[in-house]
């Protein structure tokens, strides 16, 4: 009888549930991104499939980064998929909550323990004063029938949270993976920058010792030459300061892939990757791939189930405890059946007066329920705003660096006429220092202009949960700077 029940229980519980209903939170989203271009009435139709994300879709967002055709920051990402050890904590994190999901299904079964035991005791009888007592057992006590589901409600809680965790663990990598790419971008940038500011310093050096000889020949001054040592000195305290901000991106670099900074090295190339095209038509659809609107969804989920686990409180405890097995005063007839013993009975528990305790964990409960609610909203409404403002970005940076190389060719041309007029003796030297310095901020302003449209693509991307729209078209803008 007592296999049976067993047997059947599960099945009887799944009537006695205690959990609320669940209902996903409802958030406001339009059928297409603000910033983003106009949609043709096919992808409109298709955005408004929108569904929210649960669970994990794909716990591996998409090698994203290779759009950048950059070998070196790909081994980069592979290092860091495998050193970073704030990954290796959220990997951690995962396996916690396995084990606390199944420690909490766990308890839905009984414990049983077998054992055996001798005993020997004074018997008071004058045939036998000491005696042996043999036992073997079997028993399992104070199992709750879960009647109410509190303990049922408990176990699907801890199992929402793991998969919350599995999708925070996915959010996590894909955040070491943006930050990968940007720091890597920076330092590329000021690569580049110091490669400029080097060159820079070469053509001031031919400048001075041009404006030397003119001194020497009674042509220019003597101011004229201590402004070109000033230019260059200018230029070199510039330098330095690339190679110091070099060198600490390469450090961070270093620690995102879980590397020391005194072993680790990048090799340098002064350039900066080039840039692929991104079609503004992405359809709000895509933000059902994002982990972390996953793992709230999921907290939420996991919220509304410990609310039955605090209802369930309200009812009696049912436990019930069995023993069986064998007891005898001599070991060979021990398994024989008239030395069989067993016991069974339940036990029904109520709490009568706790002081308010159950009802204040049901208000606690609700209330974490509110607040996964609010909070899942606001990643939903934050991961929103993330991919509007990289949409802008990424579109007003691109026309920015075109104005930027158009700015940066003006000045170059305006430095060529300008040192043509010096050596003509038309214009003083200062017209030449103002020249050199505009068309190196030009360069400057090219690069950063860059460096920023590449971050703002890097965590575009990163807002899409590592997807790229497959209609995005393969070409390629070239960032080399060349004089």
């Amino acid at each position: 009888m007592i296999h049976s029940f067993i047997l059947l229980y599960p099945l009887w519980l799944l009537g006695c549930s205690s959990i609320p209903k669940y209902e996903m939170p409802k958030v406001v989203t339009t059928d297409t991104f603000k910033e983003g271009a106009a949609f043709n009435a096919q992808q409109v139709e298709a955005a408004k499939l929108f569904k929210p994300a649960i669970g994990v879709m794909q716990t591996t967002p998409d090698a994203w980064w290779e759009l950048f055709n950059d070998p070196a920051l790909n081994d980069l990402q592979q290092r860091a998929s495998v050193g970073n050890p704030n990954l290796a904590i959220s990997a951690a994190n995962v396996k916690l909550a396995m084990a606390a999901a199944g420690s909490a299904s766990a308890a839905l079964f009984p414990a049983v323990n077998v054992g055996g035991a001798l005993n020997r005791s004074n018997v008071v009888t004058a045939s036998a004063p000491i005696g042996s007592t043999y036992s073997a057992t079997a028993n399992f006590s104070s199992w709750e029938l879960d009647v109410w589901n509190r303990l049922g409600s408990a176990a699907t809680s801890a199992q929402f949270k793991e998969v919350a965790s599995v999708a925070t663990l996915a959010s996590a990598r894909l955040s070491l993976q943006a930050s990968v790419a940007q720091t890597y971008f920076s330092l590329r940038a000021a690569e580049a920058l110091q490669v400029v500011q080097i060159k820079s310093i070469a053509a001031y050096a031919k400048s001075l010792e041009l404006t030397k000889n003119r001194l020497t020949g009674g042509i220019a001054t003597s101011a004229d030459v201590a402004q070109a040592q000033s230019q260059i000195a200018f230029t070199q305290s510039q330098a330095e300061v690339s190679t110091i901000t070099r060198a600490q991106l390469e450090h961070a670099l270093a620690a995102l892939l879980g590397e020391s900074p005194s072993g680790f090295g990048l090799l340098a190339t002064g350039l900066l990757p080039a840039a692929p095209d991104v079609a503004l038509q992405v359809p709000s659809s895509l933000l059902e791939r994002r982990p972390d609107i996953a793992a709230a969804e999921r907290m939420v989920a996991a919220a509304n189930a410990a609310i039955g686990a605090a209802d369930a409180a309200f009812f009696p405890a049912l436990t019930l405890s069995a023993n069986t097995g064998y007891r005898s005063g001599v070991l060979g007839g021990l398994l024989a059946l008239p030395n069989r013993i067993w016991s069974v009975g339940p036990s029904l528990t109520y709490a009568l007066f706790d002081g308010g305790a159950r009802k204040a964990a049901s208000a606690s409960a609700r209330a974490t329920y509110e607040q996964s609610v609010a909070t899942y909203k606001q990643t939903v409404i934050a991961a929103l705003q993330e991919v509007e403002d990289n949409l802008v970005a990424a579109g007003g940076l691109a026309r920015e660096e075109g104005y930027q190389q158009t700015a940066l060719d003006a000045a170059r041309k305006s430095l060529d006429v300008t040192n043509n007029q010096y050596k003509a003796g038309v214009v003083s030297y200062l017209n030449v220092v103002t020249a050199q310095s505009t068309e190196l901020a030009a360069q400057s302003n090219l690069l950063s202009a860059q460096s920023a449209r590449l971050t703002a693509l890097a965590v575009l991307l990163k807002n899409l949960a590592g997807r790229w729209d497959s209609n995005v078209s393969a070409n390629q803008s070239s960032t080399k700077l060349s004089r």
